[in-house]
């Protein structure tokens, strides 16, 4: 198969974002007088929107709609203010996104992070290289593991889903892959377990960013 495009997951697969979301949720926490959790507890609360994660942060007896709305414009806010204190590209992004360019192979990023947040931060920390399409989530939806967004973003590129590698470092990523009939590729570097990415249906895991020069 000949890929022409791949779609990249942003948080834990372009971007090490980590320390930046904890610190921020942390911060909120500490003010609401609730407990504080640790960087590696952090990888398992995001990954499929803002919402989850605060639903994930509070106490069970305090999970109701109104609490959850209120810490996640909370999160929001105290994000908007560090979230590039400490977020980085991972060591090798860079290198891959030269070859990709260099070879005419397209490139687009699908988040679940807010859309204003994903454009921003693709814009500001990988201003080098251009991407067909940055997308987020919308207040609405669809969030991953929906495949909507990601079939949205092969129409705009006019290339057949199959074509496709989608990295992400997630297994909502893995699932998103397989729904749209994308090729599903594991980033380990980032945020889960290679278990995890197999499970969600990743064909392939790959140690390091220029390890997906291979398969392109």
């Amino acid at each position: 198969m000949k890929f022409r495009a791949v779609i990249f997951d942003l948080d834990g697969t372009l971007l090490d974002t980590l320390q930046d979301i904890a610190d921020s949720v942390n911060l909120v926490l500490e003010r609401a007088g609730l407990p504080r959790y640790s960087l590696d507890e952090y990888r398992y609360f995001i990954g499929d929107g803002v919402e989850h994660l605060a639903r994930r942060v509070l106490p069970q007896w305090q999970r109701d709609d109104v609490s959850v709305a209120q810490v996640a414009a909370a999160i929001r806010e105290e994000y908007r203010q560090r979230w590039s204190n400490k977020t980085r590209p991972y060591h090798g992004i860079p290198d891959l996104l030269d070859f990709l360019t260099t070879h005419g192979i397209r490139m687009a990023v699908l988040s679940n992070k807010p859309d204003d947040f994903t454009r921003l931060t693709v814009s500001r920390l990988l201003p080098q290289w251009r991407f067909d399409a940055v997308v987020g989530a919308q207040p609405n939806g669809p969030y991953k593991p929906d495949p909507r967004a990601a079939l949205e973003i092969a129409d705009r590129l006019g290339i057949p889903p199959r074509e496709f590698v989608y990295l992400g470092d997630s297994g909502i990523d893995m699932e998103t892959a397989s729904a749209a009939g994308m090729y599903p590729v594991g980033a380990l570097w980032g945020f889960r377990t290679r278990e995890e990415l197999v499970a969600s249906g990743a064909k392939e895991t790959i140690e390091s960013p220029v390890d997906l020069t291979r398969l392109l």
